[in-house]
């Protein structure tokens, strides 16, 4: 029969945490266990520490626009002049889409992409005027998360479709002044509404991988945005983590989406002049230098202003630069270009006064 071992005194008692089997403390001793712990868990590193202090941070659920707040005693003069020059904006392109779809001469093909460039411009400064006009009479200047990213992708859809409808218009010249012939046939209009909506899916396709990248970033305290609306560099500077891979794809897009039409147009241009070169008549040779001015006029300051704002080095990146470009594009690049185009033309203006003189002659009746 076996006998029961009787431990003495002086044994210690067998571990049965695997803890304390090389501790030499009590159970109760916190920092022996962390200690323990430490050595055995591996998994917490010093590369998580960011993550395990994110847990304590807020998600950002809304932006707030500092972009005029150094002008606070400016905000009511800022109101009504922004207001006045949105006003104009909408009055000037109305009037040239009503005239253009009244008027059966001007259905061709250059005054069909020049009431989609103004339909485009009315769009471009509703996403964004507005809500700018509101933020100037109101204390809290903010918008939401997801008000952001629509904004943002509309903003670049209509921005990046801009550009490659401009490429479309010099087609259209192109074609009109180097193969005069041909004109009816290759710019019909199955031809028109091809090359809108191809600069319309190009556009769409840019803007939502952009925002896709964006938006999809880390944003955790940091909520102050010093512009007026949601653009990408005022956005990725409060982002918490860039990965440079974004970063590349993001720069890679805005500078294609500007490129490649600016490339189509240069090319266009080089034929076109050299075909102007040729034409015996000084008068058609002026003629035909008239109806690419305007157009030439609106890419310089359409390229101009998108390039100082997305192929700047960051070094050189100032927020109130951006605010003051991002004004000028906002407000006066909509109310110029239509107004460019059909100012220089003489055949839109004396469409202009026939439907101003029906409208007028309508009441008498």
């Amino acid at each position: 029969m076996a006998v029961p071992r009787i431990r003495r005194p002086t044994e210690k008692p067998p571990t049965t945490d695997k803890y304390n089997e090389s501790a030499n403390c009590p159970m109760v001793t916190s920092r022996c266990v962390f200690g323990q712990l430490a050595q055995n868990d591996r998994r917490l590193t010093p590369d998580d520490l960011p993550s395990v202090e994110r847990v304590n941070e807020t998600l950002v659920r809304e932006f707030i626009f500092l972009g005029f707040s150094s002008l606070a005693r400016l905000q009511w003069l800022l109101f009504v002049v922004f207001l006045l020059l949105y006003l104009l904006t909408l009055g000037t392109n109305a009037i040239i889409i009503s005239t253009i779809v009244l008027v059966k001469a001007l259905h061709t093909p250059m005054y069909f992409f020049l009431a989609v460039l103004s339909c485009s411009e009315t769009c471009y400064t509703f996403v964004i005027v507005p809500k700018m006009l509101v933020d100037l009479l109101s204390q809290k200047k903010t918008i939401s998360f997801l008000g952001c990213a629509i904004q943002m992708f509309i903003f670049l859809f209509l921005g990046c479709s801009h550009s490659f409808l401009l490429a479309a218009m010099g087609y259209d010249r192109y074609v009109a002044i180097c193969n005069p012939l041909r004109y009816t046939v290759l710019m019909g209009h199955g031809a028109c509404v091809g090359l809108v909506a191809a600069a319309c899916a190009c556009g769409f396709i840019v803007a939502q991988i952009i925002t896709s990248l964006v938006f999809h970033l880390p944003f955790y305290s940091s909520n102050q945005l010093h512009h007026f609306f949601c653009d990408i560099s005022p956005v990725l500077k409060v982002a918490s983590h860039h990965t440079h891979f974004s970063q590349i794809v993001i720069i890679m897009l805005c500078a294609l989406v500007l490129v490649i039409p600016l490339l189509l147009i240069l090319v266009s241009y080089i034929r076109i002049i050299s075909a102007i070169l040729q034409f015996p008549s000084t008068l058609g040779r002026h003629k035909a230098f008239s109806t690419c001015a305007s157009h030439l006029i609106v890419v310089t300051v359409h390229y101009g202003c998108a390039s100082f704002i997305y192929l700047r080095p960051k070094s050189n990146c100032s927020s109130s630069q951006d605010a003051l470009i991002s004004v000028s594009y906002t407000f006066l690049t909509p109310l110029f270009n239509p107004m460019i185009y059909s100012l220089r033309n003489k055949e839109f203006k004396s469409a202009l006064h026939r439907v101003m003189g029906r409208t007028v002659s309508l009441p008498q009746h």
